[in-house]
């Protein structure tokens, strides 16, 4: 199906295209929304277990930074098999996709485009990891939320079983979203509304299958890379590591994080948020997605902020007292070498607060300008 969408503030029309697609392990439902530019990379989106594209990403794409992003490049959602709107329920026997096989069904998706930026939540992002360490000519640059690679241990794994005999599917998925009491109650209509979509919009025999082919995920088996080696199985693209700071993955997305090449890899990890970010902090995530693009060379499609609304980004690392500035970077994504190492991974963490300084000192010590382009974090380590 294909629809036309006005947009008032541009005075432009954005076509969304619906399409389902055949694979080799089954049909995906997908959602083009403008027009593949040959230059440019494609945005391609995947959801996590008790949501699909709508319900995880509209908060965020129709959020006014966002859109200063998406009106330059074209979307692509992606809804894991039967959990788009009006999915037809999946016949008794039905062989679900393993976590591996569904990133094994992007690739046909995405013969039309050049390369893709990916936005992952929770199983989005496994599989959207799988597809770059697939297909790394494929993959430009990868936004991960909640981010675990790893397989559930002995005892995840029988807690889990307890869990599935104790408690209903719907129980289960809110307690993969939410572990914080804070946020409950701070988020009661937030909490609601998503506790009735994933009851009600649906199919649960759809979802209690994909919901299962994650919970026996395999430990994805990512190394990070060793100066002077080449091969292994890496992430070459840059990436952007995002969890709420109350989030129940905020342990998995920490050894993610280890796991990654530290000069192409940030941990952002957001204050007063949970395991929803997108949806409960939305400016502050396309604030973040707005400067990682621009990072990546396509600052001449973004303007940057207006000195009033600017924010900082600060890095902290997790054995020092003392932080640096993350400066806007270069289209290369490389951080200048320090003499004394390797440092630990970049951690950063949101401040409601501005910071007044105009100088910092950078990893390697240097004392330097605060650049233009960068958003506001605290000096706390993980």
């Amino acid at each position: 199906s294909q629809k036309h969408l006005n947009s008032s503030k541009s005075e432009c029309v954005c076509v969304v295209q619906e399409h389902d697609v055949e694979t080799a392990h089954g049909v995906l439902h997908v959602t083009m929304r403008g027009v593949v530019k040959g230059n440019q990379p494609t945005i391609l989106t995947y959801h996590d277990i008790g949501l699909n594209h709508k319900s995880c990403f509209n908060t965020l794409f129709n959020f006014e930074d966002m859109q200063e992003v998406t009106q330059h490049f074209s979307v692509l959602h992606v809804d894991a098999p039967g959990q788009q709107d009006n999915a037809p329920i999946f016949p008794t026997g039905y062989q679900y996709p393993t976590m591996e096989e569904l990133a094994e069904m992007l690739p046909p998706v995405l013969s039309k485009v050049k390369s893709v930026i990916g936005i992952g939540v929770g199983a989005g992002a496994y599989v959207l990891t799988k597809l770059a360490m697939d297909k790394p000519n494929l993959v430009e640059g990868l936004i991960l939320i909640n981010i675990d690679l790893c397989a559930k241990g002995w005892v995840d794994w029988a807690a889990s079983k307890l869990s599935s005999w104790t408690s209903s599917l719907v129980d289960n998925i809110m307690a993969h979203h939410f572990t914080s009491q804070e946020e409950l109650l701070e988020n009661k209509e937030i909490v609601q509304t998503l506790r009735l979509h994933i009851s009600q919009d649906i199919p649960q025999e759809n979802l209690a299958l994909f919901f299962s082919s994650y919970e026996n995920r395999i430990d994805m088996d990512v190394d990070r890379p060793i100066p002077g080696l080449t091969g292994g199985d890496i992430v070459t693209c840059p990436a952007l590591l995002v969890v709420g700071d109350i989030s129940p993955a905020v342990d998995a997305v920490v050894d993610c994080n280890s796991r990654l090449d530290p000069t192409m890899t940030t941990l952002l990890k957001m204050a007063d948020c949970g395991g929803l970010p997108q949806v409960v902090q939305p400016g502050k995530l396309a604030e973040a997605i707005k400067y990682f693009v621009q990072g990546m060379g396509y600052s001449e499609y973004l303007s940057a902020l207006p000195a009033a609304g600017m924010t900082r980004l600060i890095r902290s690392r997790s054995r020092a007292s003392s932080g640096a500035q993350l400066r806007s970077r270069p289209s290369s994504w490389r951080r200048r070498p320090c003499d004394s190492g390797s440092a630990p991974p970049p951690v950063v963490r949101v401040l409601p607060e501005e910071s007044s300084s105009g100088w910092t000192s950078d990893r390697c010590g240097s004392v330097v300008p605060v650049g233009t382009m960068v958003t506001r974090f605290s000096l706390r380590g993980v």
